[in-house]
């Protein structure tokens, strides 16, 4: 089967999938994951590999979306008005995670690559799902406000962190020398080129989308700009994810006209980002499962601890009010999109080795269950802090 045809028919099987889970209660994600397995490794093999990697460069614009529309939500003067309080939450939760997970996978393993990589990935957060429940239930409050604040800051530090652990663990995989260039300098360097081709980028679109008189002009703006910045990202092996999210901070805080550009993209995403999923989902392989069962149940309880610990550490570390101490980290829970992204990026980033193939096996695994919690579970936390306005 061609990519054409393999593309068509995971598009329409995604949706059909996806709107079987709507019924049952459970988000679409599920079931454009779930549609991947049918035709993909774990499947009827419609996508197996040489067609996955021809599609691949859906997954790469997909993540730049996805990473672009996160940093819509890093307004200064919304991020200012939250305090600092939201910093702190964020980074407890994403280090506690990281740590927790990165410890149990290299206690039960004794491989450190895999355990930082784990780590780093376990520590994003799935803004999509929390922002969704806020808004079905109309919230309002200061759980819901720090909520907003933490998960739109969240992916920002686990890109560094994963950053830095990607680096650790590419050393460790070459059998070479651990140094202080290696796994300090070249990671931030990584991260500094990433955020100003962003913020570049971010200054040209602005320029741009300022002289587009409809709409449709828009968004031949936005995505050519988008297409441009996975192009050089890939390059010169810069984060597509870290320069998207500069580049949608940078329309944020600097275009007057940044409604229009993230409405364009909103109605333009959602056959290619229902087609990353689907992808994601082909990636899975379940015969795998055997092999990283412990360590895939492992993972998803002290991811869930270290969000619930962290957040209500930081919580405290920063004098929040009670109810952001208490229930905070019950809207953390999600795990999908960039850590997803994540998983496609390991697998990328190790080729010819276990590492990528465990690390999306167990993302992709466990994103099923944390969809079906994490919603809940926020649901759960506003419910009990009365900030529901129905």
């Amino acid at each position: 089967m061609n990519a054409f045809l393999a593309l068509g028919a995971a598009l329409i099987l995604g949706a059909l999938f996806g709107k079987i889970m709507n019924k049952i209660k459970m988000p679409a994600v599920a079931g454009y994951i779930i549609a991947g397995l049918v035709i993909g490794v774990s499947g009827f093999r419609i996508l197996n590999g040489v067609s996955l990697d021809a599609l691949s460069f859906l997954s790469d614009f997909a993540l730049c979306i996805i990473a672009f529309n996160i940093g819509s939500e890093l307004e200064v003067e919304i991020l200012r008005k939250m305090g600092r309080s939201i910093f702190v939450i964020a980074t407890f939760e994403a280090l506690t995670a990281f740590v927790l997970v990165s410890g149990i996978t290299y206690l039960v393993s004794r491989d450190l690559a895999l355990a930082l990589i784990l780590g780093a990935v376990s520590s994003a957060t799935a803004p999509a799902a929390t922002v969704m429940v806020l808004k079905e239930f109309n919230a309002k409050g200061p759980l819901t406000s720090t909520l907003l604040g933490v998960v739109a800051v969240d992916d920002v530090i686990c890109l560094m962190i994963y950053s830095v652990a990607s680096a650790i663990a590419k050393v460790l995989i070459a059998h070479s020398t651990l140094s202080v260039y290696k796994v300090v300098m070249l990671p931030l360097a990584e991260i500094l080129f990433s955020l100003l081709l962003g913020i570049a980028l971010g200054v040209v679109m602005s320029l741009l989308i300022k002289t587009a008189n409809r709409d449709s002009e828009t968004l031949l703006y936005v995505v050519g700009t988008l297409l441009v910045l996975v192009g050089v990202a890939t390059h010169f092996e810069l984060s597509t994810l870290l320069s998207a999210m500069a580049l949608g901070a940078t329309i944020a805080n600097l275009s007057k006209h940044k409604h229009k550009a993230f409405e364009n993209i909103d109605n333009f995403s959602p056959p290619i980002i229902a087609a990353f999923f689907v992808l994601a989902g082909a990636r899975l392989d379940i015969f795998l499962l055997p092999q990283i069962g412990l360590i895939g149940l492992l993972y998803l309880v002290f991811r869930i601890a270290g969000k619930l610990l962290g957040a209500s550490m930081g919580a405290s570390l920063a004098r929040s009010p009670r109810v952001v101490k208490k229930y905070i980290g019950l809207g953390l829970l999600s795990q999908v999109g960039v850590a997803v992204g994540l998983a496609i990026t390991v697998s990328k980033e190790f080729p010819g080795t276990m590492l990528g193939s465990i690390v999306v096996t167990i993302l992709l695994s466990t994103t099923i269950l944390t969809e079906i919690i994490g919603p809940y579970a926020t649901k759960y936390a506003i419910m009990k802090a009365d900030e529901t306005n129905l």
